[in-house]
């Protein structure tokens, strides 16, 4: 019965990107009718050929990577040293600036949007990427905590020993915290990746330039350019943008699901 539960509930997930993917190898009139075809009536791979050509569909994907590219090592990097501090680093006021740290969790992007336009526009950074990946160089709050309770795991005992023999906390970061981290970093460049990726607000606000726009931008251009949506074109966009996220999650499964079994820094 669980297994019967579980297959039915992975169905239902899975049927969205199935309609995206069925659709977008269709005809506009193949999903119009009733009743509802679940499959074409024959195979259009030209859909996918129109859909990079109607926009500058290989400029948005590069400038989504590079965005999603710098996001992630950012984040990764910045909260992995934050997180060590909070957690092998004794310093007053520790605990309270982590408290802190995880209270800006509860602020919703609506919250801040205005100052950081504010202040973005100050720098002169309005109409380019600085500001979509710059404020990752500070790192992640739940990135931070996330590696914070790993690194809590890592022995004390390690730490100081490190430190006798003459290393100073950068080089125990280095040259012990992050190779025994892989499962966590991981996970953590996963979800930074994936919400950088598909992030659609923040280069709302911030880009002007339509080259510089990103994919999930780009996409939002692509269905209202003629005033309306054609359908099997827009899926065609939509499959080839959710491919690197996909090959992404694929690649780091492994370690994803080891960071979800992590219980010690060291095995």
């Amino acid at each position: 019965m669980r297994k019967f539960i579980l297959i039915a509930a992975a169905l239902i997930f899975l049927f969205p990107f199935y309609w995206m993917v069925v659709v977008s190898f269709g005809t506009p009139s193949d999903f119009m009718k009733v009743p509802i075809r679940f499959f074409p009536s024959h195979l259009r791979f030209k859909n996918y050929v129109e859909a990079v050509n109607y926009i500058p569909f290989l400029r948005y994907f590069l400038n989504t990577l590079y965005i999603s590219t710098l996001v992630t090592f950012g984040s990764v990097i910045s909260s992995s040293f934050v997180a060590y501090g909070f957690s092998k680093i004794k310093w007053p006021g520790r605990d309270v600036l982590f408290l802190i740290t995880l209270g800006t969790m509860m602020l919703p992007p609506a919250v801040t949007i205005i100052p950081l336009y504010m202040e973005f526009k100050s720098f002169g950074w309005i109409g380019s990427f600085k500001p979509l990946w710059v404020p990752a160089l500070f790192g992640s709050a739940w990135a931070i905590f996330m590696l914070r309770q790993f690194y809590m795991g890592i022995p004390n005992e390690l730490v100081e020993s490190a430190k006798v023999d003459g290393a100073n906390h950068f080089t125990i970061w280095y040259r012990i915290v992050l190779p025994s981290s892989k499962a966590p970093l991981a996970v953590v460049a996963l979800f930074q990746f994936v919400y950088s990726w598909k992030n659609f607000f923040g280069p709302l606000i911030f880009l002007r330039d339509q080259d510089m726009y990103t994919l999930p931008l780009g996409l939002a251009f692509f269905q209202s350019r003629h005033g309306g949506t054609e359908w099997h074109l827009l899926m065609a966009a939509a499959t080839l943008t959710t491919l690197p996220t996909l090959l992404v999650f694929i690649l780091a499964s492994k370690y994803l699901i080891e960071g979800i079994r992590l219980t010690s820094g060291l095995k």
